[in-house]
Formats: C-alpha cells, structure tokens, sequence
C-alpha cells in the first residue's frame, strides 16, 4: 500500500536557519527540521516530499505539483507569505488541505509579518513553537487525510 504523500515546503532563507538571527529562530538547521519531519512521517505512516527554494516561481511550480501527487502541504513561505498573491492563487488552485508554519510568533514581530496572504488558503496556522511547529502539522495533516478517507 502506497502512504499518502504530504509536501513539506519552505520558503526564501530557511536554508539559513542555524546561521540566521539565532534569537528568534534557534540554533537549528534546515537539515535538522528535515529530520524531526522524517521522524515523525514514519510514526505517522505518511511520505514526505521535503523542499526549500528562495525562488518564488520555483515555491509556485512545486504547489501546482502537490495538484496530482500529494494529499495535503504544509508550508512555511518565509517572507513570501506577506507579500504574495500569487502563492496565495496557487494553493487555492491546488485544492488540498494546506496547513501554514511558522518557527517564530509573527504576531510578536514587525507589524509587516501580522498578515500572510498564505493563511487565507490555509486550513490552520501553527506559529510560534519552533521546529516543534513542523512536526504538530504532520500530525494535524495525517489526522485531516484520515477524516477525509472516511
């Protein structure tokens, strides 16, 4: 039996994490957020697909790929989620259940990150927990692909 696919995808400097501004995102790594999601996918009986790309366009193509191959995403679009329609029309357009993450509380920073175009598409929003974030989604998306089994 094929596990439903789930699309990990993040956005424009999460390849920085561990390097970039260490207060508020830890000292963790990309990799090390890969790992937590591996970990928890193989509990779960779930696959993962587990990208990040800093280009909007690439972010774009690989949603519109989730269309025919995954049953749910969960992104974190970085600094894309403020200001991007065009991500916001392509996960709308994919028609999946799309759960948004992110390492830090936007609502506790610069007024620009309170809004994300991403969580108008979103089913739930999880920020604010750390790399703990990633793996409360993986949960919260197998338990939303069972329902919808049933």
């Amino acid at each position: 039996m094929e596990l439903p696919l789930i699309s990990v995808l993040n956005g424009p400097n999460l390849n920085m994490l561990g390097l970039r501004q260490p207060k508020i995102y830890g000292r963790a790594t990309l990799d090390d957020v890969e790992q937590i999601c591996i970990q928890n996918a193989e509990q779960l009986d779930i696959a993962i697909d587990f990208r990040q790309t800093n280009d909007e366009g690439e972010l774009i193509s690989w949603i519109q790929e989730c269309r025919d191959k995954a049953k749910g995403i969960i992104i974190n679009g970085g600094a894309y989620s403020h200001t991007s329609i065009a991500i916001l029309d392509a996960l709308l357009a994919v028609e999946l259940p799309v759960i948004e993450v992110h390492i830090s509380n936007i609502y506790r920073r610069e007024t620009f990150r309170h809004h994300s175009y991403i969580s108008h598409a979103a089913t739930g929003v999880i920020c604010g927990l750390g790399l703990q974030g990633y793996a409360l989604a993986l949960n919260a998306m197998a338990n939303l692909i069972e329902e919808d089994n049933q």
